[in-house]
């Protein structure tokens, strides 16, 4: 459902409060919505500067999803467009959602072979999203979170391409459960070096910081550490290079989804 307003700055401020609203999502850009509607997300409204263009454009990008998105879409001045987000999609669209409510302890309770991912204390929050983004191309079974960065926030969305839609995404305030039912692997520098076809499908597989890495708490907690293979004297992955680097090592090797 649509909520029906006037197309003046009276959207600016509802925009501004809805980066900060905790059960809302802001979806800049073509991609994030696409992917928004593709996945079944409650999308609120939409609004864009340029209403003919988005019709062209998703009609190209997106044309399974294209009817709807642009029958949601409500043209905007570009000057209003303009101030509904810090940095303007260059697609000419911005869209609220419901965000869904995603129960970690289930996430992780999912019985299909696939690994989770668990990002502890990530600072970046585009970086952030490419993980959410990856993550989901690998049909991983969740992207969780430790640490007081919102995987929900905007930047994050639109790092992710709206793909948190695609599998439960969620920051666990608490930390990591005391108990788990799946295998605990570190990524960490001096663990065994990666082999795929020794890893669990259903491990959490726990990535740290580029700088600072994972947590001599976490460390402690883990069941196996495993190193990425790189060349001499290359220091450190992106941490979303990392993530792609093991779910797809994962994903890529003949046993893959059957490894308890």
């Amino acid at each position: 459902m649509i909520a029906r307003v006037s197309m003046d700055g009276s959207l600016i401020p509802r925009y501004g409060r809805a980066r900060r609203d905790p059960s809302l999502a802001v979806l800049e850009g073509l991609h994030p919505l696409k992917h928004a509607l593709r996945f079944g997300a409650t999308v609120l409204e939409v609004h864009c500067a340029d209403l003919a263009g988005l019709e062209r454009l998703s009609a190209q990008l997106a044309p399974d999803v294209s009817e709807r998105m642009v029958s949601l879409a409500r043209p905007v001045s570009p000057e209003v467009f303009a101030r509904l987000a810090p940095l303007p999609p260059s697609t000419a669209v911005i869209a609220l959602a419901e965000r869904p409510a995603v129960d970690p302890t289930a996430a992780l309770a999912d019985a299909r072979p696939a690994p989770a991912v668990l990002l502890e204390d990530p600072r970046d929050l585009g970086n952030m999203g490419a993980c959410v983004r990856v993550s989901a191309a690998a049909d991983a079974a969740a992207v969780l979170t430790i640490g007081s960065q919102d995987p929900w926030h905007p930047d994050a969305l639109r790092g992710g391409a709206g793909l948190h839609y695609a599998l439960p995404v969620a920051r666990l305030p608490e930390g990591l459960p005391p108990a788990l039912d799946r295998p605990l692997l570190a990524l960490d520098p001096t663990g065994a070096e990666l082999d795929p076809a020794a890893l669990p499908a259903r491990a959490i597989l726990a990535f740290g910081t580029e700088r600072h890495g994972l947590s001599p708490e976490l460390l402690a907690r883990a069941d196996a550490r495993i190193a990425i293979p790189m060349r001499a004297g290359v220091s450190s992955l992106n941490l979303a290079t990392s993530v792609a680097a093991v779910l797809f090592a994962w994903r890529l090797h003949p046993g893959a989804g059957t490894r308890s």
